[in-house]
């Protein structure tokens, strides 16, 4: 295929608000030796990106930023010195693009895409040939987008630190999309799940998914105390936590006794935690803060993910051109799994 000399792309010139997101037209940059030319077919958001362009992200972000950090798409073009890819395979790029494996340093973050440098909303990015991961052969480009970030942060949750065996309990808060992977990885690997929603019709998609206990906390709001009686009184072994401080006393008086609670999210806003060291250390639990996960770990998903032939759960496809519309509904809470924007089929 021919490759264009531009590429339509989004970038932030502030960050007021999903109304600052502005579709440009760039020059596509010489490769580097060690890169390779990506034509993006497909992005997945995550709560961080609509965080980004709301300027409620925590953390120091490029000016002038092109969003984004998960997709998958073509390999076009290769720098002189790339081998073992070849144009034609169908990739995606590690969250971290220089995180390859171990723990994660300060030099590795600041690789993250749609952050500190420019991110994937764009029709053609170069990336360097390490960061690259193939897609599962059964996944669509709009599913394996869904990958990098909430599918390898719900491994890592789940087989980092203190991995999980068959007959664990993982209890999962909410139906965002690293919950419904969290769900899907640990009723694929003989898990036992216990969901959270403040919806009935959520808790009936996760129960189709494997879930086998579902709890509304609207409903249930001291669900701590549901868990308990759920599990004999003695606790789940996992808690995948997204909520942050909102709900991590509850996740801490949810867990057995030396449990992990791998903590994710900060998505139910603030409370007074003034008691959770007390709390931590009289139930003797392991909290993680989970940093995504290297790319030796996003192959080891992705071999479990096809050996088990899960498929990510897509909420709702919005095109390229309708961007700030996706923004709007993954903000808005309604999802159910992962929303995806794809790029022009040209």
């Amino acid at each position: 295929m021919s490759i264009p000399q531009t590429t339509r792309e989004y970038r932030l010139p502030k960050k007021e608000g999903f109304h600052d997101l502005t579709l440009v037209e760039s020059p596509i940059p010489k490769l580097k030796a060690t890169e390779v030319l990506l034509k993006v077919h497909a992005v997945s958001l995550n709560f961080r990106d609509v965080a980004i362009a709301k300027n409620i992200y925590p953390m120091p972000l490029k000016e002038n930023l092109v969003p984004g950090s998960d997709m998958a798409g073509d390999i076009v073009a290769l720098g002189p010195e790339v081998t073992g890819w070849s144009v034609g395979e169908r990739v995606s790029v590690n969250f971290a693009p220089d995180h390859i494996f171990g723990e994660a340093s300060e030099e590795t973050i600041n690789s993250i895409m749609g952050g500190y440098s420019d991110g994937v909303l764009t029709e053609y990015k170069a990336v360097p040939a390490h960061s690259l991961v193939r897609i599962p052969e059964h996944l669509s480009y709009e599913e394996a987008s869904t990958l990098p970030c909430a599918g390898v942060t719900a491994y890592n949750a789940l087989f980092g630190a203190n991995p999980i065996k068959g007959s664990d309990i993982v209890l999962v808060q909410g139906t965002g999309g690293v919950s419904i992977f969290a769900l899907q990885i640990a009723v694929a690997s003989g898990a036992v799940v216990i969901a959270t929603s403040s919806s009935d019709k959520k808790l009936e998609l996760v129960k189709k998914l494997g879930a086998t206990h579902t709890i509304n906390y609207k409903t249930t709001p001291d669900w701590e105390i549901e868990v308990r009686k759920l599990t004999n009184g003695r606790g789940v072994d996992h808690v995948i936590e997204v909520g942050g401080a909102g709900t991590i006393i509850k996740s801490v008086q949810s867990v057995r006794f030396g449990g992990s609670i791998d903590l994710i999210g900060l998505v139910a806003g603030q409370a007074d935690v003034s008691m959770l060291p007390l709390l931590i250390l009289k139930s003797g639990c392991f909290v993680h803060g989970i940093q995504v996960g290297p790319r030796v770990m996003f192959e080891d998903m992705n071999r479990l993910i096809s050996a088990a032939k899960i498929k990510p759960v897509i909420d709702k496809v919005f095109p390229f051109e309708q961007l700030k519309e996706s923004y709007e509904y993954l903000w808005s809470q309604q999802h159910v799994g992962k929303v995806v924007v794809t790029m022009s089929k040209d």
